[in-house]
This record gives structure tokens, C-alpha cells and sequence, in this order.
């Protein structure tokens, strides 16, 4: 690999490539060793760390789709202080950047649990705020601007890392929540989260998902995640981690035009765990035929 092409910089993380492995498909990086060569990966987006361990959501969890996958995991994670002490030493032997995804259920939580993840190793934190706010009756902080805002901001104060918050696309107007999220303090923005789904068994004419719904990912979210980037780029002046059913080159080329600056790939790490590799492979021999010196030349060049 010709690292000159695809080499960036991410809100000032540099990478080998623009290309991630998101979070909650690329477990903590290591668990991937087997299978791609780890240099091809821009950064590593931890599973969704929470303040305390969570087990999950009970009964079937994960379930296929045509052209995706609906899952209702339930953020099942160790806690942050077995993260620490236990998981960020092994992550960091990879010497790859590493994003923490972060949960929490109030504002004020998000706040400590970014002061616990402002340590050596942790290069930047991801915000997951599809989750329910305990203390205002349950309302999702990314379907509501001013809670969004608010976590921003409680996030910026406890920590000097970059803070990417990753938006619901289940909202009337992403780019509402998105410039809500830059005037409280965001660094960057990632786009998008799962789509709200489910699926029905007609034989047991039951749900299929022990959660009744779940979240949708996979190709067929592609078109949505693709518009809501493109839309939030021309709105925002902050980066833009784009993320929602990438499986080729090509869709990181459509992603890119779209105006992101980097990307990640989810689902299709389960369909092919070497996709990082051969997509970061194939993007370097699309730069070359033509002839584009950097990948970067390439980001918000959309034609109308």
C-alpha cells in the first residue's frame, strides 16, 4: 500500500487510511487480528462503553434482513473501569488510533464518563445519544436538539479530547440536530446511527427481536446515510465520519464526494472480516487510475 494516498488526518488523529471499523461491529480491534492486516485500518471505534457493565437485552438479539441486519445488543459492555484496566492496555499494543464509543442515560453521566475517558490512549470519544433519557421521562437525547446540545456540551467540558457525536437518522431534520451539536462544541460528526426497524415472525405471529425493535443497518440503509451526510456537509463546517452500509470502495468514494471525511465500515465486517483491507486496497487503485494524488482531493466535490 502506497500509504501517501490514503494517509489523513482526522480532527488531528493521523491514519493510515480513512477508513474505521465502527462501532459495535469491530469488537475492541484485536479480535480482527486473524483476519486483515491492521495497517489498513484508519482507526479502531470501540464497542459502546457505558458508566457501569450492562448484560444486554434479553431473548434473540440479532436478526437478517434483505440487504441488512436489525439488532437489539442492549450496549452489553464490561464497564468503563474494566475497559481501562483491562482493555486499553491490550488495544494499544496495536498502535492504532482509537475512538471510544460512549453511552450514558443523563447528562450528567455523559460528563463523567467522559472524564474517566480522557487518558493516554483514547485519541477521541464518539458519542452515542440514541439512548434514553432516565431523567426526562425517557425521550431519546438525539431525536431532541436542546438534549443533544446539552450532552455536547457536558461532554466538552470533561474532556480535551475530540468529541465526534454520532446522530440518530431518526429524526425530521437531520440538519437541525447536526448544527445543534457544532454551536454546543462538537469536533466532528458521525453519520448515521442504525435506522429503527423490526421484524415479525408469521408463524408465531410475535416479534422476531426479544427488544420488539432494533436497530437496522447494513447496505440497505445506504441511500438514507449517504443523503444525511450530504445534506449535514453542506450545513456544518466540522468533519464528518460517515457510516452506514458500506461494503466496496465505491460506496467510500460516494460517502467521500458526499462531502465525509472518513468513513466506517459496520455490518459488512461480519459478511467479510477482511473488508477493511480489500476496501482500502480497492481505494488506492481507484486514486491511482485517476490519478488522484491524495484521497482528500476528492471530499465534497459532488456535481449538482
Amino acid at each position: 500500500m502506497s500509504n501517501s494516498i490514503l494517509q489523513t488526518t482526522f480532527l488531528g488523529i493521523p491514519m493510515n487510511t480513512p477508513i474505521m471499523g465502527a462501532s459495535g461491529t469491530f469488537g475492541f480491534g484485536f479480535e480482527y487480528m486473524p483476519f486483515l492486516q491492521m495497517k489498513y485500518v484508519g482507526a479502531i471505534i470501540s464497542k459502546g462503553i457505558t458508566p457501569l457493565p450492562r448484560e444486554g437485552n434479553a431473548g434473540v438479539r440479532i436478526a437478517e434482513t434483505p440487504s441488512g441486519m436489525l439488532n437489539c445488543i442492549g450496549l452489553e459492555n464490561p464497564g468503563v473501569e474494566f475497559f481501562l484496566a483491562n482493555l486499553l492496555p491490550e488495544i494499544q499494543k496495536l498502535h492504532i488510533p482509537l475512538i471510544v464509543n460512549m453511552s450514558a442515560s443523563s447528562v450528567e453521566e455523559y460528563g463523567e464518563l467522559a472524564e474517566k475517558l480522557d487518558v493516554p490512549g483514547v485519541d477521541a470519544v464518539e458519542v452515542n445519544i440514541s439512548c434514553p433519557n432516565v431523567k426526562e421521562g425517557g425521550i431519546v437525547f438525539g431525536t431532541d436538539a436542546k438534549a443533544a446540545a446539552a450532552v455536547t456540551a457536558a461532554v466538552r467540558r470533561h474532556t480535551k479530547k475530540p468529541v465526534i457525536m454520532k446522530l440518530s437518522p431518526n429524526v425530521t431534520d437531520i440538519t437541525y440536530m447536526a448544527q445543534a451539536v457544532e454551536a454546543a462544541g462538537a469536533s466532528g460528526i458521525s453519520l448515521i446511527n442504525t435506522v429503527t426497524g423490526m421484524a415479525i415472525d408469521i408463524t408465531t405471529r410475535k416479534p422476531v427481536l426479544g427488544n420488539i425493535t432494533g436497530g437496522l443497518s447494513g447496505p440497505a440503509i445506504k441511500p438514507i446515510a449517504l443523503r444525511m451526510v450530504w445534506q449535514v456537509a453542506k450545513a456544518v463546517h466540522i468533519p464528518i465520519l460517515g457510516v452506514g452500509g458500506i461494503s466496496t470502495w465505491q460506496d467510500v468514494v460516494e460517502f467521500m464526494l458526499a462531502g465525509a471525511t472518513t468513513v466506517a465500515v459496520g455490518a459488512y465486517n461480519f459478511v467479510n472480516p477482511q473488508a477493511i483491507e480489500e476496501i482500502a486496497i480497492g481505494l488506492e487503485k481507484y486514486c491511482q487510475q485517476e490519478k488522484i494524488t491524495h484521497i482528500c482531493e476528492i471530499i465534497g466535490t459532488l456535481k449538482d
